[in-house]
């Protein structure tokens, strides 16, 4: 299994950031670490890498790319973003958007809607709870768990309807939002968590952690996919 995490890595190196403090070799780093401890082959990728760190040849050798962005969505080159659409959609690769993901070029593009929340950044805690429990991306994890302190985001969630709705969080101030999304697209399987603000240890937090490891085996392409160089081969063939 062939993971990629991508960091727009950013926040983790601005001089007084509290983020450095918390992931002083960037969120990628902290998210590969405990992949690559899981058994999974990992790599990372950043934005200011030549071509966002997502050459052809990385992602036809990606299985799963995961997606951190926050203050540089814009950056993003519009090129890249067809090219993880069209790996997703052809060539059966998974994706999955963490938090201020939902943003994300790649996402919007996935989704087609705006994707707009409510959010703010008391530092509240998180109830994540469990609400499909036979679902993969479950395994593990018990009926809820709380993050002790987060960036609250609520409901209007502006996405499609799930295929699959795994989490719903709940905060103190009243809030919910649906926090773990499933979708297929194409050939592809896309899931949304949001949990993840850059300024807490969330990442560091095993739930969490679980979460990401059975959301990257369910994302995985199945092995019967179209893979991404044959379909275009096939397509410039005709």
């Amino acid at each position: 299994m062939k993971v990629t995490v991508w960091n727009e890595f950013r926040h983790e190196v601005e001089p007084g950031h509290e983020s450095g403090k918390v992931y002083p070799e960037g969120i990628h780093k902290v998210i590969a670490g405990f992949l690559a401890e899981a058994g999974f082959d990992v790599k990372t990728a950043t934005l200011d890498e030549p071509e966002h760190g997502l050459t052809d040849e990385v992602l036809a050798d990606t299985d799963v790319l995961i997606w951190w962005g926050h203050m540089a969505h814009h950056e993003v080159s519009d090129e890249i973003v067809q090219k993880v659409f069209d790996r997703v959609m052809f060539g059966g690769m998974g994706f999955i958007a963490l938090h201020s993901g939902h943003f994300s070029k790649p996402f919007g593009k996935l989704m087609g809607t705006g994707c707009n929340l409510k959010w703010n950044e008391y530092g509240e805690s998180e109830r994540v709870w469990v609400i499909n429990p036979a679902h993969p991306i479950t395994k593990g994890l018990p009926e809820y768990f709380d993050v002790p302190k987060t960036e609250m985001y609520g409901e209007r969630f502006d996405i499609p309807q799930p295929d699959d709705l795994v989490f719903i969080s709940w905060y103190p101030s009243g809030e919910v939002f649906r926090s773990g999304c499933c979708w297929s697209r194409g050939k592809g399987k896309v899931f949304y968590f949001s949990p993840g603000h850059e300024t807490y240890p969330i990442y560091k937090q095993k739930e969490i952690q679980q979460v990401i490891i059975n959301a990257v085996n369910w994302a995985a392409p199945t092995g019967t996919e179209v893979t991404y160089g044959r379909w275009f081969d096939r397509f410039d063939k005709k």
